[in-house]
């Protein structure tokens, strides 16, 4: 069964990933859904967001992510990917 994914899960996999809370989008392009680990981070200095406002945020984004029932291909490629998000480059999964 794929168990929903909660704020503190998603919080807890960024944070034992790659050590900071990574700005995170649902993306549409075209006829394509896609999640996006942009190459920000709460931690920053200039990260325009404050961290009740990015926890509000991560609410919504998780919740769209049940919604699509994706939460275990998100928790399964956050924890796995190779990759790391760069200035100017993000990761993204397909989500459909």
């Amino acid at each position: 069964m794929n168990a929903p994914l909660t704020v503190e899960d998603l919080l807890a996999v960024l944070r034992q990933r790659w050590g900071v809370f990574w700005d995170l989008h649902i993306i549409q392009r075209q006829n394509r859904v896609y999640l996006q680990v942009m190459w920000c981070h709460l931690e920053q200095q200039s990260f325009p967001l404050d961290e009740a406002t990015y926890r509000s945020r991560m609410e919504d984004l998780v919740a769209a992510l049940n919604h699509m029932g994706k939460a275990e291909e998100v928790r399964h490629w956050l924890a796995h990917t190779h990759d790391r998000p760069r200035v100017g480059k993000a990761l993204s999964l397909k989500l459909r």
